[in-house]
């Protein structure tokens, strides 16, 4: 059996460490390499992609009815005037080609379902994928903003009572997003250093990585999921949050990496706390939302105390377009904070935000983290892309028209599948459904894949390997690369596999090289028994 130490590996974080893992695992030119440790998936809609393409087309078919006198090349800006019409012709002229299906169904949609102006509504597409203008509004295009409300609402909110009005800031994916509230949240005094800050664990690692920075210098404070009652926070962990040291709290929901949604009864549990806690900050990070059965947010239950993070980059497999969307209510915490801070730092605040509005006292805070996210001076050419934007309303209205849900139940069936095949391969037996396991990750957590052998040997077990042992081995000796759960806040040595990444059979082929390695440290356990048993 390989002991190399790797003892030196622990103080790594969990992506540095996972470079590590994959020099080893392709350190055999003869094997292949089964990297589960990243979460970019490996499937995409392709639908709303078609759409894009198209509607490019379509656009630059507008931009060349203009200027194209002056020679071959130049274009124009699209015009608004008959706008419908000409893209109805161009509908009706390529209904066959991937993609114009779903726009034409799109202008239709947001006309007589969103009860939008087509004209407007495709002015702005055309304008937007042509790029040829600073995004207006710079927080989010006007019209892409409606839309993607009525997505976030469906997918966030659902059937949930909410008779309120929220915006939406249209970032870089979900990691702009972090980094642009946790600095106006500094900038704007609503988080001081020394403030203590709780955090949903098992959670993504950057969120206990951030705030321990030295611009930040927060104090953590853990609010431990219990692997034993299927990940759920306990009563007793979410009641630390009653303590008024507590200034807010932050959690990706579904969690990262056990890939369980907060029960129902948890997020009445927080509602009920936040009630008596009317200052406590919330912030929900739902990316995997898309992925859970009836998912419900936090958000739609305490929408003044909650900022919500949203990217489209996992459900869709779409990493590298970096789509993603900050929401506060329009009645919110953040602004009233803002009012009652001490004179002098509001003072400073004006004067901070005064070269883009004359009353800069009402700049609502999601407008702040605008300015923020450009440094203020430079906030008239915020926001996101016009093309991103664009791509991000396709993405949205795609899910708003598949009425049957059938991307959704695809997307579920091939990850449940992939876990199904890693649990198979592992010889476990098939998991019970549980309507809040997502599956976009699973964790092999040691002590709990190890209980059913006996108590004794997870003692010993957790006693003899060294830090990231297994991990280190999985890679070495098998070529499979997994993240540890460690860096993610987990209590017991873990492993993080990404469902999303590979093929059904090669997850099979994981669980097999985790069996092997689990079967052999039994063995070891066995004949260590054997050899005490015939000492004594």
């Amino acid at each position: 059996m390989n002991t190399r130490d790797t003892s030196h590996l622990a103080s790594l974080s969990p992506f540095e460490l996972k470079d590590e893992l994959i020099k080893l695992a392709g350190s055999a030119s003869n094997r292949l390499m089964l990297n589960a440790g990243r979460g970019n998936p490996n499937f995409l809609a392709t639908v709303p992609r078609h759409g894009f393409w198209q509607l490019g087309l379509f656009a630059m078919v507008e931009s060349e009815r203009s200027f194209s006198y002056l020679a071959e090349g130049v274009g124009g800006f699209p015009r608004r005037e008959g706008i419908d019409e000409r893209f109805d012709l161009f509908a009706r002229s390529h209904a066959e080609v991937p993609g114009v299906k779903f726009l034409a169904g799109a202008v239709s949609f947001v006309r007589d379902q969103l009860g939008l102006d087509s004209g407007d509504f495709l002015y702005e597409m055309c304008a937007g994928i042509l790029a040829c203008s600073y995004p207006v509004p710079d927080r989010m295009l006007k019209l892409s903003e409606a839309i993607v409300k009525q997505y976030i609402r469906k997918e966030m909110i659902g059937g949930r009572p909410y008779g309120g009005d929220f915006d939406l800031y249209a970032v870089e994916g979900g990691t702009a997003a972090m980094t642009y509230l946790f600095n106006s949240m500094k900038v704007n005094h609503l988080l001081k250093a020394g403030d203590v800050i709780a955090l949903g664990k098992p959670i993504f690692t950057p969120y206990i990585e951030i705030p321990e920075l030295s611009e930040f210098g927060l104090t953590e404070l853990a609010i431990d999921a219990d692997a034993a009652n299927g990940w759920q926070y306990p009563e007793k962990e979410l009641d630390k949050l009653r303590d008024p040291k507590v200034k807010a709290f932050f959690l990706v929901n579904p969690s990262n990496p056990p890939s369980v949604k907060v029960s129902d009864k948890s997020l009445e549990y927080l509602a009920g706390i936040v009630k008596d806690r009317p200052d406590l900050i919330i912030l929900t990070d739902d990316v995997y939302g898309t992925f859970a059965d009836n998912f419900v947010s936090l958000f739609a239950l305490c929408p003044r105390n909650t900022l919500l993070v949203y990217s489209y980059s996992k459900y869709f497999g779409a990493t590298g377009w970096r789509l993603g969307v900050i929401a506060t209510d329009k009645s919110n915490i953040f602004d009233e904070k803002i009012a009652q801070l001490p004179k002098a730092e509001r003072d400073d605040l004006n004067k901070r935000y005064s070269s883009i509005t004359t009353e800069p006292e009402k700049l609502p805070f999601i407008d702040r983290v605008v300015a923020d996210s450009r440094t203020v001076a430079l906030n008239h050419t915020a926001g996101l892309s016009t093309p991103q934007q664009v791509q991000m309303v396709l993405f949205s209205l795609f899910s708003l028209m598949d009425t049957t849900e059938s991307y959704k139940k695809a997307m579920k069936r091939l990850i449940r599948g992939r876990k199904a095949a890693l649990y198979r391969g592992m010889g476990a037996a098939a998991q019970a459904v549980d309507e809040n396991v997502v599956d976009y990750y699973t964790l092999l957590d040691v002590e709990q894949m190890s209980r059913e052998v006996g108590a004794d040997f997870v003692k010993w077990l957790l006693a003899s390997i060294k830090p990231h042992e297994l991990l280190f081995r999985l890679a070495e000796e098998a070529g499979v690369v997994l993240l540890p759960g460690k860096g993610f806040g987990t209590l017991h040595p873990s492993g993080r596999v990404s469902l999303a990444n590979l093929n059904e059979q090669d997850y099979v082929k994981i669980g097999q090289c985790v069996r092997k390695l689990r079967d052999e440290y039994l063995e070891r356990y066995r004949q260590q028994q054997g050899g005490a048993a015939k000492g004594r």
